[in-house]
């Protein structure tokens, strides 16, 4: 009986003291997202990446916004999103602790600008993606009067640069040539 006590005494205390006293979670611990709008692009990978829908992102051109969002309530902490983000502007963090009072509580909002392009003037891609790119390519070894010369071509969207292209060739549309070709 007193080896018992013995054995029982140098175990120490087999419980935790929380709530009372904090826990202290695991290297690795998969808790919160959280976000730093300073890093992230809006690029949209972690929305892609989200099994659980959790991750969302809205564009609004008539407010020249891009809404990235959270519903804290329907993830799953998985951390794909921490995975595929290419500027690790989210990770999980040790935070478990989630309970809220009110639902509006459960989100967490971020809101970007959207870059215009200079020939239609519609919104085509986030401000900081652009931004982004050209820092790539600066530290990439492109020199600042090459960036200097390309701004013109981060500053368009994808189909004005299409016409650009085909009409600065002086070809005729490959759907054209295609045509003709089938007929002969």
């Amino acid at each position: 009986m007193l080896k018992l006590f013995k054995t029982i005494l140098k175990a120490g205390e087999p419980t935790v003291k929380y709530p009372f006293k904090p826990l202290e979670v695991c290297p690795g611990f998969r808790g919160k997202p959280e976000l730093d709008p300073q890093q992230c692009i809006a690029c949209a990978a972690c929305t892609m990446a989200c099994p659980a829908n959790a991750l969302t992102m809205e564009t609004h051109p008539e407010s020249n916004e891009r809404i990235w969002q959270l519903f804290i309530g329907r993830c799953i902490f998985c951390g794909r999103c921490e995975e595929v983000c290419p500027t690790n502007a989210i990770r999980l963090s040790e935070d478990f602790e989630l309970a809220v009072t009110n639902k509006a509580d459960l989100y967490v909002k971020a809101v970007f600008r959207l870059q215009h392009c200079v020939a239609c003037h519609q919104p085509f891609t986030p401000e900081k993606s652009v931004q982004y790119a050209v820092e790539l390519l600066r530290q990439s070894g492109v020199s600042d009067d090459a960036l200097a010369g390309m701004s013109a071509q981060f500053s368009t969207c994808p189909s004005c640069k299409r016409k650009q292209t085909l009409a600065s060739h002086d070809r005729q549309p490959i759907s054209f040539t295609v045509a003709e070709e089938r007929h002969e």
